[in-house]
């Protein structure tokens, strides 16, 4: 059985290794039958993710009852990634809370706490 097994660059999903499973299903809608048998073809030989391989035999299944692509990108802006915030975090030592005193069994330099 010599299958040939897609590369990472074969991909038709760019980041397909990044994507969550829940933004699949959406980004295969824009695939050709052959880019579905690619996709799962690198699935199956590296992930073996069962419910993506259920997601894309369910895709290839509506591909060949005729279901066309639709005319979306799969390289589309990724709301799954947040962007950066933009402005720095309020945190400071100025914002800190007040310093821990830990309980003089928890604290070795504490000269209340016996030796032994």
């Amino acid at each position: 059985m010599s299958e040939h097994v897609p590369s990472h660059d074969d991909l038709p999903l760019p980041d397909y290794d990044h994507l969550p499973t829940g933004s699949l299903e959406g980004r295969i809608r824009s695939l050709t039958a052959d880019q579905v048998a690619t996709v799962r073809a690198y699935e199956e030989a590296h992930a073996n993710r069962v419910a993506v391989l259920q997601l894309l035999d369910a895709r290839a299944a509506r591909l060949e009852q005729g279901a066309e692509p639709t005319g979306g990108s799969p390289d589309a802006a990724r709301p799954e990634v947040a962007d950066a915030p933009e402005t720095p975090s309020p945190a400071s030592p100025q914002t800190q809370g007040p310093p821990v005193n830990p309980p003089s069994h928890g604290d070795p330099t504490n000269p209340a706490q016996p030796r032994r």
